[in-house]
């Protein structure tokens, strides 16, 4: 086995230790370790596909990255803006205002 075998293999179990912990109710879908498990995972593995040229592969990953990359952005996003709401309420509500 050659290093870039190993490391295909290591983003292969990257993807599917996330879906494995998915499936078992152990990690939810949402949550920013399983994005980021899949965001590492498929990144390797489009760059492996890129470097062999094998392009369906590549689409495959590359999309799965791309998606996952959104997904985690919208998400640290949302929660910035519940933070900063939650935040303003707070001090709105404090006594001397």
């Amino acid at each position: 086995m050659t290093p870039v075998d190993l490391i295909e293999v290591g983003g292969s179990l990257l993807i599917l230790s996330a879906f494995a912990a998915a499936q078992t109710h152990r990690l939810s879908p949402h949550s920013v370790r399983y994005l980021l498990l899949n965001i590492v995972g498929s990144a390797v593995l489009a760059v492996i596909a890129l470097l062999h040229q094998s392009w369906g592969f590549l689409l495959l990953e590359g999309s799965w990255a791309i998606i996952s990359t959104v997904s985690l952005l919208r998400m640290t996003r949302h929660d910035d803006r519940t933070a900063a709401r939650t935040s303003g309420a707070q001090r709105a509500d404090s006594p001397g205002r």
